[in-house]
């Protein structure tokens, strides 16, 4: 059950950080909007703010599979794994962590951080990135709910055992 505590305290924590990132990528877009000039240098902050969104969600889904599934996804597109049994009840431990929908919704964000990873941001498409951005502030509430009932879930397995075992 310490384990259960600490992944509640993380999911905490990353929150908190992940926050401050999705602030500072709303922030660099709307003030690109207003400097044309200079709306490249803009979108590197998005788009660098945009890939610590997204992997700090992965962090968090990472420790969920390792410590409350006890199985992390590995090979080739083990990135693409762990969002689809993060979506997922995960046998009788416990239920999907996020909805289907906030799953789809994240899934182009891990395209995005992947595109962001892998080539020059010279190539980077504002256009591609507005659909993102507009989604953002709604999927970050949504994902920051869902995340709380997780926590929720873990509090309540950890007062159940408690009850159980007498402390």
């Amino acid at each position: 059950m310490k384990s259960y505590q600490q992944v509640i305290k993380r999911i905490d924590g990353e929150c908190q950080i992940i926050d401050v990132l999705i602030k500072r990528a709303l922030h660099a877009w709307k003030e690109g909007s207003k400097q044309p000039d200079m709306q490249n240098v803009f979108l590197d902050s998005v788009a660098l703010n945009l890939h610590g969104f997204y992997t700090g969600i992965e962090r968090l889904f990472e420790l969920i599979a390792r410590y409350i599934d006890g199985d992390l996804p590995s090979g080739k597109d083990w990135h693409i794994a762990l969002l689809n049994q993060i979506s997922n009840h995960y046998k009788d431990q416990r239920p999907a962590v996020i909805s289907s929908n906030t799953k789809l919704k994240l899934d182009e964000f891990r395209r995005f951080r992947h595109l962001v990873r892998n080539v020059y941001t010279i190539s980077l498409a504002p256009e591609k990135m507005k659909t993102m951005m507009t989604n953002l502030p709604d999927l970050w509430k949504q994902l920051v709910a869902e995340l709380h009932a997780f926590s929720e879930f873990l509090d309540d397995v950890i007062k159940t055992n408690e009850k159980r075992s007498g402390h």
